[in-house]
C-alpha cells in the first residue's frame, strides 16, 4: 500500500527519494480512498504523493465517498480540498451509481438458494 511504503521511506529519511521513484511510473492506482480514515501523518504523506504526481504522471483513484466527505477521511478539510484540487484539475471524473457487484452477487446467490429450498 502506498501509505505504508511512504511511511517507511519517511521514517528512514528517504521520502523525497521514494516520491522521485514513484514519479517515474506513468500511472499509479489508488483503490478505495476513504475506506479507512487517515490520521494526520498518513494524510500528509498521501497529500505529498498526490502533489508530487500533479502534472507529472497519471493517478487513478477509486472511492465510494463523494469528494465532499473526503475531509472526514483525511481528518482535515484543507488537506482534502488541496488534494481534490490537484486530482481533478486535469481529470475525467466518473461517477458510478447502482448496486455494488458484490452486493448484487450475494443477493442473486441467496435468491438461488431460496428457490432451491422451495423446490
Amino acid at each position: 500500500n502506498w501509505i505504508t511504503r511512504l511511511s517507511a521511506a519517511h521514517q528512514s529519511g528517504r521520502l523525497e527519494a521514494e516520491l522521485k521513484k514513484i514519479r517515474r511510473y506513468k500511472l499509479i492506482i489508488i483503490d478505495e480512498v476513504g475506506y479507512i480514515p487517515f490520521d494526520q501523518d498518513p494524510a500528509n504523506l498521501f497529500f505529498q504523493l498526490i502533489a508530487s504526481r500533479y502534472e507529472q504522471g497519471s493517478v487513478m483513484v477509486t472511492s465510494n465517498l463523494p469528494f465532499g466527505r473526503w475531509g472526514e477521511t483525511f481528518s482535515d478539510d484543507v488537506v482534502a480540498a488541496a488534494m481534490i484540487d490537484r486530482l481533478v484539475h486535469h481529470a475525467e471524473v466518473l461517477t458510478l451509481s447502482g448496486d455494488s457487484y458484490r452486493t448484487r452477487a450475494r443477493r442473486e446467490l441467496l435468491a438461488k438458494h431460496n428457490r432451491a429450498s422451495n423446490d
